[in-house]
C-alpha cells in the first residue's frame, strides 16, 4: 500500500494548530489557577507544573499571543480549504451520514466517522474563539459576554471547550489511525510533503 503525502499547507496548519493549542491550553491553565471556574479563588486549583507563564499576567500574556497564531492560521487554513476545495472529500456530507445509518462497509463507516469527527472540531474551535474574544475585551464586546447570560457562564463554557476540543482532536487521530493506519497519521507531520 503507498503511504500517503499530505500537501505542506496542510502540515504546516497541523503543527501551527498543535504547537498553539498547547501554549493555550498550558496558558488557559495559569489563568485558571489565578481564580478558578469553579469554586472561586479557593476553588480547584490544578497543579502549577501545568500552567505556562508563571503568574497571571503572564499567563495572559502567553494566552493572548498564542490565540492570534492559532486564529490567524485557523483563518489562513480556512481560506486554503475553500480555495483548493478540499472541504469537498475532508468534510462530512450527506453521503457520510447516510453510511453511518444504514451502510453495510465497516471501512466506510470508519470513514464516515472521521470525517464527521473532523468536521465537529470546527464550530467548537470556532466557538472557542467567540468565547475568549469575550474574555480577552469584555467592554468592547459585551454583547459576547451576554450573548452567553454573563460572565460566569462565558467562563465556564470557554474552560470546558478544552476537554471537548481535546477529546475531538484524539478522537480525529485514533479515527485517522483506523482509516489509514500510523502512515496516515505520520504523513501529517514528519514524512515528505507534496
Amino acid at each position: 500500500m503507498r503511504s500517503p503525502i499530505q500537501a505542506l499547507p496542510a502540515k504546516i496548519f497541523h503543527w501551527v494548530s498543535f504547537i498553539s493549542l498547547f501554549l493555550m491550553i498550558t496558558s488557559g491553565l495559569q489563568i485558571y489557577n489565578a481564580n478558578p471556574v469553579f469554586g472561586g479563588r479557593e476553588g480547584i486549583h490544578l497543579p502549577a507544573i501545568l500552567g505556562l507563564g508563571g503568574w497571571l499576567a503572564g499567563g495572559r500574556h502567553w494566552h493572548f499571543a498564542s490565540m492570534w497564531i492559532f486564529s490567524l492560521n485557523l483563518l489562513w487554513y480556512g481560506i486554503y480549504v475553500v480555495a483548493t476545495k478540499r472541504w469537498r472529500h475532508r468534510y462530512a456530507s450527506n453521503k457520510d451520514i447516510k453510511a453511518l445509518l444504514v451502510g453495510q462497509n465497516p471501512k466506510r463507516k470508519n470513514y464516515a466517522w472521521h470525517r464527521l469527527v473532523y468536521t465537529m472540531i470546527i464550530p467548537v474551535l470556532l466557538l472557542a474563539i467567540y468565547s475568549g474574544l469575550g474574555m480577552y475585551k469584555p467592554a468592547q464586546f459585551y454583547w459576547i459576554v451576554d450573548s452567553f447570560g454573563g460572565w460566569d457562564a462565558l467562563r465556564i463554557t470557554h474552560f470546558l471547550i478544552v476537554p471537548i476540543a481535546i477529546s475531538l482532536a484524539a478522537l480525529h487521530s485514533q479515527l485517522g489511525r483506523k482509516v489509514g493506519g500510523d502512515s496516515l497519521l505520520d504523513s501529517m507531520f514528519w514524512k515528505n510533503a507534496k
